[in-house]
């Protein structure tokens, strides 16, 4: 694999290695993510994508490797907090949204800012704040649904909930986790629009297991296998790959 120009990648994994008692999660794995750019990453349970995430937010440290962010921020140094105030943003698969509260008040709370006990919900919110939520309202569909509660929303409605609360914390980068897993077909579709909306400004990378939303999104795609790349480009070439078809899409 041909390194990239360092200037161009956001987010630049080379040699990284994790083992968990004697297993070995990730195993030299190198992965490059331009900005501006949305990656989708596949591959069997197992694989090391869970692992892969977790080194880049600062839960898990490499054994071994680089992890860098932008061309001068080794993620190896940092914690969670640091690394999320960077400006990198994860979204797990179950969805995590304070059920009681509305969808607007959701966002309120977690918009990138001054948002102290004293301040959350108490303070009137300022127009600029309006104006970014009733945006994130838009971009993730639910300016319709604004003043239900959280808890009252389908299962894909708070997925959207959630990743519009990663938008109001300023993200540069996004990782999300199985975004479509129970969602129904024309919400997976939905998600894809999202998603595409969401890379217009910000990079993206996409954890998943379902070939048709990859294929949807209509992007470059990596697929891991025993903690490693086995094979990249568009859908079309890593779902012809032989490798791919015996450890993953043949099974």
């Amino acid at each position: 694999m041909n390194k990239p120009n360092r200037a161009d990648t956001l987010l630049y994994l080379d040699n990284v290695s994790v083992s968990f008692d004697g297993f070995k999660a990730l195993n030299a794995l190198s992965l490059f993510v331009q900005k501006g750019e949305m990656r989708a990453v596949i591959g069997p349970n197992g694989a090391g994508k869970t692992t892969m995430m977790d080194v880049i937010t600062g839960k898990t440290r490499p054994d071994e490797g680089v992890v860098m962010f932008g061309t001068d921020t080794d993620l190896t140094k940092l914690d969670e907090p640091a690394i999320a105030s960077l400006g990198i943003g994860r979204k797990f698969q179950k969805p995590t949204v304070f059920e009681p509260h509305t969808v607007w008040d959701n966002l309120l709370l977690a918009l990138a800012g001054d948002r102290r006990p004293r301040f959350t919900l108490w303070a009137r919110e300022t127009s600029e704040e309006e104006d970014r939520i009733a945006a994130i309202l838009e971009t993730t569909r639910l300016t319709d649904h604004r003043h239900r509660r959280a808890g009252d929303l389908s299962h894909g409605q708070k997925q959207w909930l959630e990743i519009g609360m990663l938008l109001a914390q300023e993200p540069q980068l996004l990782l999300v986790d199985e975004p479509v897993a129970g969602m129904t077909d024309a919400e997976t579709a939905q998600t894809a629009e999202l998603l595409r909306d969401i890379n217009r400004t910000r990079s993206v990378v996409v954890v998943e297991h379902d070939m048709d939303f990859v294929r949807a999104l209509d992007v470059r795609v990596t697929v891991l296998h025993e903690g490693s790349v086995l094979s990249e480009g568009t859908i079309d070439h890593v779902s012809a790959d032989p490798r791919v078809v015996e450890v993953y899409l043949g099974r």
